[in-house]
This record gives structure tokens, C-alpha cells and sequence, in this order.
């Protein structure tokens, strides 16, 4: 039984027990010094006991850096990637096949990659990161990234800055678009004031109509400022499912009633029609009823006067499904896939004049995608313009909050 012990316990009871021995001297025979000695060797006792010799038997040893498959790790790697030697390339990853073809194994490098920019990059021998386009197709955007790996080996990475040079252009353009449309009616505003501190101010016809044109654009640029703050808004919380159950038919009833005392007489246009016992939809009340109030309020704008707008809603395979049309003058096709843009107009002029400030469909698109549904518009030149939105009803164990 006691060849059964490690020896290395022994050696701990032995350095344990001197430890207390030299302590209990040390202390001059004070037991409660020698007590605490004691407690403390047991305790260390135990942790050397404890502590494995050496390591389990299905412990994985440290790989060397020759066991490493490196090949097979850039063949994971998403983005295209080569090495090459003496310029020639060497290995070439499957997504650099795919984009550079799966002949370039053995090529001159400046000969695989097809480019005037990368191939005085590598002959410069640069290693400072580079843009290219055209690679792949005309409107691909990448960055050049190399690195020495040695005396004759060379990585190169291609990153595809596509989508993020899209973002970026789309930011500009909207920060330019927004800035015009918010000067447009700005100057107005300081022309016309300017107008009536002078001599203009003194005749009464003339000053009321200019404060009526003075009111109209200050109208104007505020609905463009909500629009830009729910805009804001929707975008931020795009990511973040809605969770009140919304009973859609309400909303399509309370919106067609608040507008029918709108756009003139058109109120009297609005032919709705509801199913009966539709479901309820997960969604976001507020933001539902201002996608209902946009396209309503867009077919009342710019379909014929005295011509039907049809409002209907319907349910079909647990799906709630919006219905938007108008006799207007239509959209030509070449428009349609621009429509929801943000300050994407088919007329500048006459929205303008309508006072449309160019986001309302942008912000039903935004909201329709929020709630993971589906937005159609189709339209004919001549006869007008249906839009139509498909929402998911709420399902019976879905965990939702109710409106």
C-alpha cells in the first residue's frame, strides 16, 4: 500500500514537515504559531498532491509550425489570396480561382491578376496597401494588400471594397441631396423676407402673399426634417424585430378617415374594402400607420382627380396583405427599380409642387423590411399605379406584446 503512493507526495510531506519544524523554532515554542505552520504545510501538501505528473492521455500536444496546414487555411479564407515566388504564383486559394481563374498556378502574377495598377505594384515591389477596379467586373472595387514572406515569397490579398465604396457613395449622395433640398426652400424663405423689410412690406396684398409663399416653404422644410428624423429612426432600428401584435384594419380605417379631409376633394375618392376576421400582424404601430398614411397619401397626390383610389386589405396564407391603387398618370418601367431611393423623384417639378419631399417611399421600403415583409409596385403608363405590401399575420405562440 505505501510503495502505492508518488513519491512525489512523500518529498511534499517531507519539505511540509521541516517547513513547520523551522517555523516552530523560529517561533520559540509558541503553539499557536506552530499551529498555524502546520495548517498552512497540509494545505500545500494537498496542492502538490493534487497537481497532475504529467499530461492526460487525450490532451492534444502543441502542433509545430510544420504540422500547420497553411495551405488548407487559405483555402478558408473568403477573400482571394496568393503567394508567390519570384513573382510567379505558387498557391492560389479557391476564391482567387474563382476570380482570377483556375489557370493561374503557375503564372506571372501581373499576367494572373489582369491589371495595369496591380502589376506596376508588384514590380515596384511596394507593400503599401492599393485600389483597383475592374477586376471581375467593371464595378468591383478592391484593395491590394501585400506582404514578404521571404527572400523570394510574396503574399498577395485582394479585398473586395464593393459594398463599402456603395455606402460610402450613398452617404455622400444623401448628404448632398439633403442639403439641397433643405437650401432650395431656404433661400426662398430669405429672399422673400428680405423682400418685405423693404418696400415691399408696405402694401398688404403683396406682403400676404409673400408670408402665404414664406409659410408654404417653411411648411415644406419641416416635413422635410420629420422625414429625415423617422427616416433616422426606422434605420436604427432596423435590426430590432417588432413585438406589439398591431391590428392592421384599424389603421388602414383610422388613416383613410384622417385623410379624407385632405388633398382637396380627394377624400371623397378613397374606395376601401376589408376582409373580415383578419389576423393581427407583429409589427410597430406608429411606423405601420405612417407606411399606410405615405402610399394613401401617395395615390391621392398623384392619381386623376375624381378617379378611384382603391385601399383594400386581405388575408392570404397567414400573411396580411396591403393594396394601394391609383389612375394616374403611371410610372415608366425604366423608373420603377429607383422608386424607393432616397430623393429619387419621376417628375422633380411636380412632386415638388404636390410637396412630396422624396423619402416617402424610401420610408416605406425601410419599414416594410423592418417588419420582414414584402413591398411591389407596379405600375402602366397611362393608367396608374399599384402598391402593394405583404406582411407575416402574427402567429398563435408568437411571444408578442398586445397594441
Amino acid at each position: 500500500m505505501i510503495d502505492e503512493i508518488p513519491l512525489r507526495t512523500w518529498l511534499a510531506v517531507a519539505i511540509a514537515v521541516a517547513t513547520a519544524a523551522v517555523v516552530l523554532v523560529l517561533s520559540g515554542g509558541d503553539g499557536q504559531t506552530a499551529l498555524a505552520a502546520l495548517a498552512g504545510c497540509a494545505a500545500l501538501v494537498v496542492i502538490i498532491a493534487t497537481i497532475p505528473e504529467e499530461l492526460p492521455a487525450d490532451a492534444a500536444p502543441e502542433p509545430t509550425r510544420a504540422e500547420i496546414p497553411y495551405e488548407a487555411a487559405l483555402e478558408a479564407i473568403a477573400e482571394p489570396v496568393l503567394v508567390l515566388r519570384a513573382g510567379r504564383v505558387v498557391v492560389a486559394n479557391a476564391a482567387a480561382r474563382a476570380l482570377l481563374g483556375q489557370h493561374i498556378l503557375g503564372e506571372d502574377a501581373r499576367v494572373a491578376i489582369r491589371h495595369p495598377g496591380a502589376a506596376d505594384h508588384l514590380a515596384d515591389g511596394a507593400e503599401h496597401p492599393v485600389d483597383l477596379v475592374g477586376i471581375g467586373t467593371l464595378d468591383q472595387r478592391w484593395q491590394m494588400r501585400t506582404a514578404a514572406l521571404g527572400p523570394a515569397l510574396r503574399l498577395v490579398h485582394l479585398v473586395d471594397q464593393t459594398n463599402q465604396y456603395a455606402a460610402e457613395r450613398m452617404r455622400v449622395d444623401f448628404v448632398a441631396n439633403a442639403s439641397h433640398e433643405l437650401r432650395t426652400p431656404l433661400a426662398s424663405i430669405l429672399g422673400y423676407v428680405e423682400t418685405l423689410a423693404d418696400a415691399a412690406g408696405e402694401d398688404p396684398g403683396l406682403r400676404q402673399r409673400f408670408l402665404g409663399i414664406v409659410f408654404d416653404e417653411a411648411r415644406r422644410m419641416e416635413r422635410l426634417v420629420e422625414d429625415l428624423m423617422s427616416l433616422s429612426r426606422i434605420e436604427a432600428e432596423k435590426f430590432r424585430l417588432p413585438r406589439a401584435e398591431v391590428d392592421l384594419a384599424g389603421l388602414v380605417q383610422d388613416a383613410c378617415d384622417s385623410l379624407s379631409t385632405t388633398h382637396g376633394n380627394r377624400g371623397d375618392d378613397i374606395r376601401l374594402a376589408l376582409a373580415e376576421d383578419l389576423p393581427r400582424v407583429v409589427g410597430d404601430q406608429a411606423q405601420l400607420s405612417q407606411l399606410i398614411h405615405n402610399l394613401v397619401g401617395n395615390a391621392m397626390k398623384y392619381g386623376r382627380a375624381g378617379t378611384p383610389v382603391e385601399v383594400s386589405l386581405s388575408g392570404v396564407d397567414r400573411t396580411v396583405c396591403l393594396v394601394v391603387a391609383d389612375q394616374g398618370e403611371g410610372i415608366a418601367p425604366e423608373h420603377l427599380p429607383r422608386l424607393t431611393e432616397r430623393f429619387y423623384r419621376v417628375d422633380p417639378g411636380r412632386s415638388r409642387s404636390l410637396g412630396g419631399t422624396g423619402l416617402g417611399l424610401a420610408i416605406v421600403k425601410h419599414i416594410v423590411e423592418r417588419h420582414r415583409g414584402r413591398l411591389d409596385i407596379t405600375s402602366q403608363v397611362g393608367v396608374g399605379t399599384r402598391v402593394a405590401v405583404t406582411l407575416p399575420a402574427a402567429g398563435p405562440d408568437a411571444a408578442v406584446i398586445k397594441a
